[in-house]
């Protein structure tokens, strides 16, 4: 049954949800399989334990509900329980989900990834994204036999192995040997790039961004990659898990019209279901095969990576996005967000501290303190306040499945919260409003 919750975060209270979470701290690390589902990224006993979910909609274990946004990390761009996704995963459990030899739905999944991704000439599926995208950088060192990677120092995530995980704040565990292989790039920057590219002149195997983030790409920007990798002898790899649907069916790629060596995606791949593809040129992927006179690359090799199930997932997401025109729906849905935030910061006074950044399908929000700069205290504040009113958004990345009646609430809950901001801003100390100790970025050193 659902309660209905208060915009008063100080009348608003989880205890059920707070039991569950230290059941997960006693047992997983971290109290979450993901750091950045983690309580810590939530205002202090506000951490909501999630029983359910159906469309735009979440249930906590303490029977609240809420408008969700950023719904499983980006990847349930359908919404929960979608009909036509569950109605093609049901057809293939009764059927056997894993086999000694490849399933036909195998062959079925590749053909239709390839017509959606006509940019690739081959692909190959895993469960995570992080195994593609390391993937990419085994294959671009084979194929080059270079030693470095360079990746764009402006995007937050590219894997968990110890190639990128020893560039952050968490490196504890990776030998510096490894790290000092990873350089990086700006976003943005080609004559930056060039110049890395000539310092590490015949070292670096491969260029490995996000297409596009929080802004579009400059004018030219993706086509002088290109034409740098080129020139320079690298991979040329693109990061789709973000892009990939949410920009177009085809992601960036498909959209700015560059195709590159290389590219990964993932989250609404399966719509929630444990996919994701390694996509790219025949004459690459093709030394990961049997068909080849090179050395042997063991690019992919997964129990559980053509599960039938998820792959099925994944042709009936790329239907549903073709036929019902779902990017289309994101960009309208989030413009329609974008404006309403904006609107309602403004009409508090906070319309320049807090703002509303990136792609109409893939928006997040910062929250910045009296002198512009980003604060985690002003973020918990904020966080408080959405989650008292029944909105449950660590970004603002919409789902299709929302309706103009969760966007005005959203909207009408944000308003609430920029009232307490202002309040806030004019007392030089949101520690009041906090009520316990700030929310924490994912990548640090120290817990």
């Amino acid at each position: 049954m659902d309660t209905e919750v208060t915009a008063d975060p100080d009348g608003f209270a989880l205890p059920r949800s707070v039991r569950a979470n230290e059941r997960l701290h006693a047992l997983v690390p971290g109290g979450a399989h993901t750091y950045a589902k983690g309580d810590d990224q939530y205002p202090e006993g506000l951490a909501p334990v999630i029983s359910h979910g159906l469309g735009a909609h979440v249930w906590d274990v303490d029977g609240n509900r809420y408008v969700e946004y950023g719904s499983g990390l980006r990847s349930v761009s359908l919404g929960h329980a979608h009909p036509r996704v569950l109605e093609a995963v049901r057809r293939e459990l009764g059927r056997g989900g894993n086999f000694v030899r490849p399933s036909v739905v195998e062959v079925e999944a590749a053909e239709r990834f390839l017509a959606t991704v006509p940019t690739a000439e081959m692909v190959k599926f895993a469960k995570n994204g992080s195994d593609v995208t390391t993937a990419a950088v085994r294959l671009a060192r084979a194929v080059t036999g270079r030693p470095r990677v360079a990746i764009c120092g402006d995007h937050p995530f590219f894997s968990v192995d110890d190639w990128f995980i020893g560039t952050t704040p968490m490196a504890a565990g990776i030998p510096a040997a490894i790290t000092e292989l990873t350089v990086a790039f700006p976003y943005g920057d080609l004559a930056a790039t060039e110049e890395l590219l000539t310092r590490y002149r015949d070292e670096v195997a491969c260029l490995v961004l996000e297409p596009a983030g929080h802004a579009e790409p400059p004018p030219g920007y993706l086509a002088g990659l290109r034409e740098l990798a080129d020139r320079h002898g690298c991979v040329l790899v693109f990061d789709e898990m973000i892009t990939g649907f949410r920009w177009s069916e085809a992601g960036a790629q498909g959209l700015y019209g560059v195709v590159p060596d290389l590219s990964t995606f993932g989250k609404a791949l399966g719509n929630g279901f444990a996919v994701s593809a390694l996509a790219g040129r025949r004459e690459l992927m093709e030394r990961g095969g049997l068909r080849h006179s090179g050395d042997r690359v063991f690019l992919l090799s997964t129990t559980h990576g053509a599960e039938t199930h998820a792959l099925a997932a994944a042709m009936a997401v790329q239907t549903v996005y073709t036929e019902e025109g779902v990017t289309a729906r994101l960009h309208a849905l989030g413009e329609r967000l974008a404006a309403g935030v904006r609107e309602a910061a403004a009409g508090m006074g906070v319309g320049d501290h807090v703002l509303v950044r990136g792609r109409a399908s893939n928006l997040v929000f910062a929250t910045l303190d009296r002198d512009g700069q980003p604060s985690q205290a002003f973020r918990t504040l904020f966080l408080r306040r959405l989650l008292a009113g029944g909105v449950l958004a660590p970004s603002f990345v919409v789902s299709s499945a929302l309706d103009e009646a969760d966007i005005e609430h959203t909207v009408d809950v944000v308003a609430q919260a920029c009232a307490v901001y202002r309040k806030a801003l004019d007392a030089g100390d949101p520690t009041p409003w906090l009520g316990g100790r700030p929310v924490r970025p994912v990548f640090r050193r120290l817990a």
